[in-house]
């Protein structure tokens, strides 16, 4: 009897041994299980952290490559820039620019900024060829001096009329008459347009050009200088080859049912015109001085 009661505790006492090992190893497993997806939560936030990183480092490091390859290209850019304006500017200025006479801000009709006026660097200097070396000149392509008016008559076989032109415009002429030798025509009349297209490239108002000498006659120099010290008796205006144009006077060029122009100093124009002679001298078409007591340019034809 007391064997069997002591087999039966024994039982009880195994089964209830089972049951608490049972519960205390589904405890265990669920808390093993709670650690396991915590530790891979963790562990995957721990990855997507280090990607966001490691992106963020890639984009760092590729703006900081672009910013270093765009500072390295403005460099050489800085660099190279004065060498190939230091290539385009010329040798020689041979005609430096005046600096009473401001660049131009305005701007032609089709969006072109207009050239600078740069005149010469002295009129004396640059137009320096006085008499005797004209008369060289015009004993070479002129006509035999003419005595008179009758005279002149005679010789428009080998003259020619520039009483008009779209170019130049004569003044009333007292001492001279308006012929000239063919050769110093075609000059004239280029100085004229070569005034124009330069006016328009400079956006300045269009102005012809005052001729207020031509041709002479004998009797018109006699005459002449009995009251002009400057007046040579072997006058290159004898020969048909010379004129004089004048640098303080011009004419105006516009529709006179128009709008009105600005107005633009004789001094700009001077200038401007200056320009013109000078490149006409230096392609050797001409002599000219600089007359400062008769205000005008005196050239005659080579």
């Amino acid at each position: 009897m007391n064997q069997n009661i002591r087999k039966h505790r024994f039982l009880e006492v195994f089964g209830v041994v089972v049951i608490l090992v049972a519960l205390v190893k589904c405890g265990v497993g669920q808390f093993d299980a709670a650690n396991n997806s915590k530790t891979e939560t963790v562990m995957v936030d721990s990855l997507s952290e280090k990607s966001k990183t490691d992106e963020v480092a890639e984009a760092t490091e590729a703006n900081t490559v672009a910013e270093v390859n765009t500072v390295a290209e403005t460099s050489s850019a800085d660099k190279a820039e004065p060498q190939s304006e230091k290539a385009a500017e010329p040798e020689e200025t041979t005609v430096p620019a005046v600096t009473a006479v401001p660049t131009s801000t305005r701007y032609l009709a089709d969006g072109e900024r207009p050239h600078r006026i740069m005149s010469v660097p002295s009129y004396k200097n640059a137009f320096p060829d006085n008499n005797d070396v004209q008369l060289v000149a015009a004993n070479r392509w002129g006509v035999k001096p003419v005595k008179n008016r009758q005279d002149a008559e005679r010789r428009k076989e080998e003259l020619v009329y520039i009483g008009y032109s779209p170019y130049y415009n004569i003044d009333p002429l007292y001492s001279s008459i308006p012929y000239l030798v063919p050769r110093a025509a075609i000059l004239l009349q280029d100085i004229g347009q070569a005034f124009f297209d330069s006016l328009q490239v400079k956006g300045v108002p269009l102005h012809r050009i005052i001729v207020t000498s031509v041709l002479r006659t004998q009797d018109d120099v006699a005459k002449l200088r009995r009251h002009n010290g400057n007046a040579t008796e072997n006058s290159c205006h004898l020969y048909g080859t010379t004129v004089d144009i004048c640098y303080n006077r011009y004419q105006t060029v516009e529709d006179p049912d128009g709008p009105k122009r600005r107005e633009v100093r004789n001094d700009s124009l001077k200038f401007v015109l200056s320009e013109v002679l000078d490149d006409m001298r230096q392609q050797k078409r001409c002599f000219v001085k600089y007359e400062v007591k008769q205000g005008c340019f005196h050239l005659t034809v080579r």
